[in-house]
Parts: C-alpha cells; sequence; structure tokens
C-alpha cells in the first residue's frame, strides 16, 4: 500500500510510473538525486494529455502531492493577517493557502501550461493538484464545445470553477485575463475589472467565503503592474462594500517584491 511506502520511493515509483505512460519517455535515464527526480517528475505531468490514470498511480500521485504540501508548509486563513475590511495581503507561494478558493491566471485552453517546468502559476497550480485538475478541466472545456461548437476558447473574465484536488485549497477559479498587446486600453481595464468581479460573484454563488488572487494578466500577458493592482484594489474593495458579509478574506497573493509594493501603497492608503 502506499501508505507504507517513504516519500522517496513514491517519487522512484511516480518517475517510473509516468515515463511508461508517456510512452514516448519511456526510455528516460533517471535522476539519482531528489531534485532531478522531482524535476522529470513534474515535466512528465506538465506534458501529459488530460485522461485517466491508473488507481494505484493516482493513489501514489496523490499521497506523494500532500506529502509535498506539507513539506512546503500549509498557510492558513488564520495565519495571514487582516490588512483591512477583509482584505489581506500575502507573499508567496499560492499552491500553500489553505483557502476556500485560489484564483489560477488560465489561457483560452483552461488545460494548464503543457510547458515542462515553467514558472507560470498556471502550471504550478496544475503541478501540484495533480493530473486529475487537467483532466476535470478538459471535461469542462469539453462540455462547452459541444454547446458552442468544436473551436469554442474560454472568453476573458469567464470563471470556471474546479476542486483543488491535492492542493491545500478546496477549489481553484480559472480565469482567463485580458492580454496587452500593444497599449493599455480603457476595454482591457474594463475586462481585467471584470475578472476580480465575476470571481467574487462565482464565490459568493458556490458558498466559498475566502479566495487568494493571483496578480491576474501581468507576467506574459503584458498588464503594467501597478495599473493591474489599482484595478484589482479598487474593484474588490467597491465590491465588498456592495455586498457586505459576502465573503469573509480575499487575499492578494504576490510573488515578486515589485508586486507587493504595489498592494502594500494600495491597500494602507486612506485615500480607498
Amino acid at each position: 500500500m502506499t501508505e507504507n511506502m517513504t516519500q522517496d520511493q513514491r517519487l522512484t515509483w511516480l518517475v517510473e510510473a509516468f515515463k511508461a505512460d508517456s510512452g514516448e519517455y519511456r526510455d528516460l535515464e533517471t535522476p539519482k538525486g531528489t531534485e532531478g527526480r522531482r524535476r522529470v517528475l513534474r515535466s512528465l505531468m506538465n506534458i501529459r494529455m488530460p485522461g485517466p490514470l491508473p488507481a494505484r498511480a493516482l493513489a501514489v500521485q496523490d499521497d506523494y502531492l500532500r506529502q509535498r504540501a506539507a513539506e512546503k508548509g500549509v498557510v492558513e486563513l488564520k495565519d495571514i493577517p487582516v490588512a483591512r475590511d477583509g482584505i489581506s495581503l500575502w507573499q508567496g507561494d499560492i499552491t500553500r493557502l489553505a483557502v476556500d478558493a485560489i484564483v489560477n491566471a488560465a489561457n483560452s485552453r483552461m488545460l494548464g501550461c503543457f510547458m515542462p517546468m515553467h514558472s507560470c502559476i498556471d502550471n504550478c497550480i496544475h503541478s501540484f493538484a495533480g493530473v486529475q485538475l487537467r483532466s476535470e478541466c478538459a471535461r469542462q472545456m469539453n462540455r462547452l464545445r459541444a454547446r458552442y461548437g468544436p473551436d469554442y476558447e474560454q472568453p476573458t473574465a469567464v470563471p470556471m470553477l474546479t476542486d483543488g484536488y491535492n492542493l491545500p485549497a478546496k477549489k481553484v477559479i480559472h480565469i482567463v485575463g485580458p492580454i496587452v498587446e500593444d497599449t493599455l486600453t480603457d476595454a482591457l481595464e474594463r475586462d481585467l475589472a471584470n475578472c476580480y468581479k465575476n470571481t467574487l460573484e462565482m464565490c459568493r454563488e458556490n458558498g466559498l467565503r475566502s479566495v487568494a488572487f493571483c496578480c491576474i494578466s501581468t507576467g506574459v500577458f503584458r498588464f503594467p503592474g501597478e495599473r493591474a493592482a489599482q484595478i484589482a484594489v479598487e474593484t474588490v474593495s467597491d465590491w465588498l462594500n456592495a455586498h457586505p458579509g459576502a465573503l469573509d478574506r480575499v487575499i492578494f497573493n504576490v510573488f515578486k517584491d515589485e508586486d507587493k509594493g504595489y498592494y502594500e501603497r494600495l491597500i494602507y492608503s486612506e485615500k480607498l
């Protein structure tokens, strides 16, 4: 049984199982070191198309990922101080947060990032949730394509709710943010505001009392970080004021020091 395996044994077993599952990488040489094996496992998970995994492999994966979450350190809501009016700022890995929902900055295919070991939040969330997350996203997208046509892609600012699987968070809300191709426009700013509004509405409709937002549309989507933070804080503050008691906590999760600075200045400003 997988409960009797050590974490190192689970890792070794999973690498071989995912190599065999891939077919193409069946004969890939397995690194001896722990970090090398972790990279191979995550890479094989990243490139794997959605679909069922044998029950034994799924059980070992789940035990392995839950132990990895414990090793990284699970952060509870009580561990994050409130900055103002039910709003918190927290810097770190969003996959550590034990909240009702975390927000994933997804692409319009809604299947996660297929680039091995990519540093984007989409890749990170899928990697630590497990292969079930991609499979659920695929099932939802297949139902939408059956309704809207085979070329359907998820529109900007329309959230999709899934389970969190092996994440400490109960749910994941996937949302496609606006992409700044050339210059920032009023329409793009409205789209970003709607990402926050629609996510909060999804939380309210599904009884999710706490949510952690990533920095939607910054990074590769090229939305200027400072303006994105302004829109995020203003939109969430306005929504919470309009819906008193609807949520217990909204967390702005940042990774970079630069983004932390933007949010600190906004959240602690007396002008809001």
